[in-house]
Formats: C-alpha cells, structure tokens, sequence
C-alpha cells in the first residue's frame, strides 16, 4: 500500500512543478513582449525623428541645386554676351 499513496504525490509534485516552471516562463515572456514593446515605440521615434532630418537634408540639396544651377545658367549667359 505504501508505493500507492507515493505515487500520486510524485505526480501532484511533477505537475505542481510543471506549472511553476509555466508561470515563470510565462512571467519572463510578459517582460519580453513589454521590452519588445518598449523598444518599438522607441523605434517609431527614431523613425519620425529621421523623416524629419531626411526631409530637411533633401531641402538643403535643392537649394544647393538650385544655387549652382543659377550660377551655371549666369556664367552662360555672362560667356554668351561676350562673344
């Protein structure tokens, strides 16, 4: 008789301890997705914050562009009025 009762304990044991070791990996999947979260609005961010410097470099090549390409067409014009 003694083997029978032992063995539902070892087993009420082996699953009370499956179900610990479940909710810690469960715990630690929560922090993940939190950290994972975290770092995707910090990442939308940074995403914005690039748009922006994107947008401002493309401005400042056009008007570079610009600047050069008025200086050429006056340099033309200057070169065609001497002939």
């Amino acid at each position: 008789m003694q083997p029978q009762s032992t063995l539902p304990t070892s087993t009420t044991q082996a699953k009370d301890r499956s179900y610990m070791q479940l909710g810690h990996s469960l715990a630690r999947l929560s922090r993940a997705v939190g950290q994972t979260a975290d770092l995707c609005e910090m990442l939308k961010v940074d995403l914005n914050a690039m748009k922006v410097l994107a947008a401002s470099h493309a401005a400042q090549f056009m008007t570079v562009a610009a600047e050069l390409n008025l200086g050429i067409e006056s340099e033309g014009q200057e070169s065609g009025s001497k002939l």
